[in-house]
């Protein structure tokens, strides 16, 4: 039948891109690396040194994780063109829809493999530390930035991301002043990072009788989590530590205790602040991976030599300093600024519909990469 002939020559018009996505991922060289990982688990004293043998297992679990992805990948081709050959030799038109679905979702999944394979910055595969900030604005302000806050919340669990509050200060009558979040997962960060900016809002107001159109900004910052094995030198003598009681939502989102802890880093005003944790040293702990993260972040991205030639300066939270504007009226849009990459279907976007964005912006990303490479 002519529709399935069609469909066979769809997929088969995929082939060069599943070849590019296993050059480009080094299968052999994975496989290799999986192999030593596991016979160095599999030495006498192993465990011995803790630190370096979760070091091994987690880089293992990376390593399999991509492998079984590209593998079901493959698997996915072989069952497509079975079952396309099947409709075909029984004349069954009613499996065309099911053979289309199966190759829809086979570009989806090449596409965002290739896009994995994009991520190799040093902190890339890491988790992401994401910090909400209300612009000026009072009330309105505040609640565009709740609704970042829980846009993002559930981008990470429609990728399978954990996701934990570690800091949440409330708006004076609705929404927050600041918030920040933990990401957890492989390549958290390495996708997340094209969201670190200001965020535009056109709407009309909940908060105006008048029911006039409103403007409102909020900012978005950043940041891998460093871990212990990365060594960053931070003078103690530049960092001052405050101790408050917990302010926030409650329930879930924080522990309402008197051992919240808040850092300043001197040399640059950096703040910031942990809440959730049980007890101060806790909280602490996580400050310092917050305030490490935020510190590296700046200089990689400042390109500098150390961490002490951060200025600190800041951004302000308003218009022309915007990559995204998200219109509610008089009509609806989200349009990024950098890619030109837009989306007319915006509840979608504010229940965490992003990769649309996230990937125009690695392509765009890469594409640059590339022309300054030829230059």
């Amino acid at each position: 039948m002519l529709q399935f002939d069609e469909l066979a020559q769809s997929l088969k018009d995929l082939e060069p891109a599943r070849k590019e996505l296993a050059d480009a991922l080094g299968l052999d060289a994975i496989r290799r690396e999986i192999e030593e990982l596991d016979r160095k688990a599999a030495a006498p004293g192993f465990w011995d040194d803790m630190e370096n043998s979760q070091k091994v297992l987690q880089r293992s679990s990376m390593l399999k994780d991509k492998l079984a992805a590209f593998e079901k990948l493959e698997s996915a081709f072989g069952d497509a063109y079975a079952l396309i050959e099947l409709g075909n030799e029984e004349n069954d038109e009613s499996l065309l829809p099911e053979a289309q679905e199966e190759i829809e979702k086979i570009k989806a999944d090449l596409e965002q493999q290739r896009l994995t394979t994009l991520l190799n910055g040093e902190y890339d595969a890491k988790n992401a530390i994401l910090t909400f900030h209300a612009g000026a604005g009072g009330t309105e302000a505040q609640d565009w930035a709740e609704m970042l806050y829980r846009m993002y919340c559930r981008w990470g669990e429609r990728h399978g991301y954990k996701v934990k509050t570690l800091d949440y200060l409330d708006g004076e009558e609705a929404g927050l002043k600041s918030a920040s979040i933990l990401v957890e997962g492989v390549n958290a960060y390495g996708f997340l990072k094209s969201e670190m900016g200001v965020h535009r809002l056109v709407r009309v107001s909940p908060f105006d009788a008048s029911g006039r159109r409103h403007t409102s900004f909020a900012s978005l910052e950043v940041m891998p989590e460093i871990d212990d094995t990365v060594e960053v030198q931070i003078n103690p003598e530049d960092i001052r530590m405050e101790v408050y009681r917990a302010s926030g939502a409650g329930g879930q989102k924080v522990n309402k205790t008197s051992s919240a802890v808040r850092l300043i880093h001197i040399p640059t005003g950096i703040v910031v602040s942990c809440q959730v944790e049980r007890s101060q040293h806790q909280n602490r702990e996580v400050a310092m991976r917050m305030l490490t993260s935020k510190l590296i972040e700046i200089k990689e991205r400042e390109h500098l030599e150390k961490i002490e030639d951060i200025k600190g300066e800041q951004k302000e939270i308003a218009w022309g300093s915007q990559i995204r504007s998200y219109v509610f009226m008089p009509y609806t849009l989200v349009k990024d600024h950098r890619t030109g990459y837009e989306s007319g279907n915006i509840n979608a976007v504010m229940d965490g519909d992003l990769d649309g964005f996230i990937n125009a912006y690695l392509k765009a990303q890469s594409q640059g990469a590339l022309l300054e490479n030829k230059e």
